[in-house]
């Protein structure tokens, strides 16, 4: 056996290729460029009709990058999945706020923010007044005081939704945590991903956030810091 060639459908020819990659030639196919006739069709047909195309050099390889530029980028889906659960969590959270009147969204650029997060902590406590409340902003919030005592006066915020909140700044705190570990974890220092012919890196976005202890967020424990294809296998050639 001296060359592999199978489809590039899906995903299930990755564990194959990474099986193979050190001791034969693989030629990915795309399938679309090597479609076989019209009739039954099964899957030792289709194989023998790869070995014919890739026997004839009628096979292109599609592009397979190196090992450490694949692992580079199961690390940037990864992180752009943590971000995206990150994203529908907050968006929970302040439709909780709005549906028990509290408009802070309206005022704060970031309810998330460090202005923001104090102040709906001091919503999840429930005892301060709504002046008390307006008075945790920080910077150029301060000069939002009277339209933050109005987001929040009246609210209807029910020891439920404080639940609910809490479970989603918990799993906020988790998703957090998964993304510096990411961010923690360095790419191979031999890997470089090029995009339209020029180097790129991986930059750490992350920004400060005010830091609580477990007992803001209920009795589970919170990290400080964030409150802030189906595939077909081919045919094997010797030539």
């Amino acid at each position: 056996m001296t060359d592999v060639v199978m489809e590039s459908t899906g995903s299930y020819w990755i564990p194959v290729f990474n099986l193979l990659e050190d001791h034969v030639p693989v030629v990915l196919a795309n399938p679309e460029e090597v479609k076989n006739r019209k009739g039954h069709k099964t899957d030792r047909k289709d194989a023998v009709h790869l070995a014919d195309l890739l026997r004839h050099n009628h096979v292109k390889s599609s592009y397979i990058p190196a090992e450490p530029v694949r692992q580079l980028r199961d690390l940037t889906r990864r992180r752009v999945q943590l971000t995206q659960d990150a994203t529908r969590e907050r968006n929970r959270v302040q439709k909780l706020l709005e549906q028990v009147n509290v408009k802070i969204g309206s005022v704060l650029t970031d309810v998330f923010g460090v202005s923001g997060l104090h102040m709906l902590l001091a919503l999840l406590d429930g005892r301060a007044a709504p002046e008390e409340i307006a008075g945790l902003a920080r910077g150029s919030a301060k000069r939002k005081t009277p339209q933050l005592i109005e987001a929040v006066e009246g609210n209807r915020m029910s020891d439920h939704v404080r639940f609910l909140i809490r479970g989603c700044l918990r799993h906020l705190a988790c998703l957090e945590e998964e993304v510096e570990e990411l961010d923690a974890r360095n790419p191979p220092a031999h890997a470089t991903l090029y995009v339209s012919e020029s180097p790129h890196t991986v930059t750490n976005h992350s920004r400060s956030r005010p830091t609580f202890g477990s007992h803001d967020l209920g009795r589970d424990r919170a990290r400080p810091g964030l409150l802030s294809d189906h595939g077909e296998l081919g045919g094997v050639v010797s030539r």
